[in-house]
């Protein structure tokens, strides 16, 4: 791994780094949205994961196994229903790195912009239609080219991963797993990061509607909060350690 990465805080990493990169890719796919496409990547998919330590192997292969049932059965649309009502229409479950620090801030533009300033660093371009901190394509970055840039960002934003670990535990989705094997290739959290954690859990993300340039609101990050968790079974998957 490389000196600037070694130097880093918490640089002692759970896996290998050729196994980190393999588990990031992997995550990622099992990320994106349940199509056709996913399922006929799935044979690769297993292959790979067979080769992973069990940490990240095991809760991702869950999900792997999710989506290939829900193939078989003929329900692939009910998984996609499910996909968009957990990702696309709770507050707490939104899969953006920066979402949970910022809200629909004037920050959070400027997070996005930084977000896209670390890819042209990798040598990758965002176009504007697509959100940088999207947790898949972070993962698809550290997996495929650059896993130092990416995993900068990942930690920099590491208590938002941890609230969208737990809120998606407490919803019971198949896509739990995937954060948990995420987490599980970074460092274990210190004194700090689980305060952080603990207020995030708390407030949630700061709200103000406006200030998003030069991004426009995506609508997905407005979903409808009735249907989040609330935060005291929140509070309580945390204060029961991970899952």
């Amino acid at each position: 791994m490389r000196l600037a990465l070694r130097r880093r805080k918490q640089a002692q990493l759970p896996v290998p780094e050729d196994a980190m990169r393999a588990s990031w890719q992997c995550a990622s796919l099992l990320l994106g949205y349940p199509d056709e496409q996913l399922v006929a990547h799935l044979p690769l998919l297993r292959a790979t994961l067979a080769r992973l330590p069990a940490v990240v192997a095991e809760p991702l292969g869950r999900v792997a196994t999710a989506v290939s049932a829900a193939y078989d059965a003929g329900r692939l649309d009910e998984l996609q229903t499910r996909y968009v009502d957990t990702f696309d229409h709770t507050r707490r479950c939104a899969p953006y790195l920066t979402y949970f620090a910022h809200g629909d801030t004037r920050k959070r533009g400027m997070a996005l912009v930084q977000f896209k300033q670390a890819y042209r660093r990798a040598g990758v371009e965002i176009g504007d239609d697509e959100l940088p901190d999207h947790l898949a394509v972070v993962l698809e970055l550290g997996g495929t080219v650059d896993l130092e840039v990416a995993l900068g960002l990942v930690l920099d934003h590491r208590a938002g991963l941890e609230v969208l670990r737990l809120a998606l535990l407490d919803r019971g989705s198949p896509w739990a797993d995937v954060l948990v094997a995420v987490c599980a290739t970074l460092p274990p959290l210190d004194g700090d990061e689980s305060t952080a954690v603990a207020r995030l859990v708390a407030a949630g993300p700061p709200a103000e509607d406006v200030g998003l340039a030069p991004y426009e609101i995506d609508p997905r990050l407005n979903p409808h909060p009735a249907l989040d968790p609330s935060v005291e079974d929140l509070a309580a998957s945390l204060h029961g350690g991970r899952s």
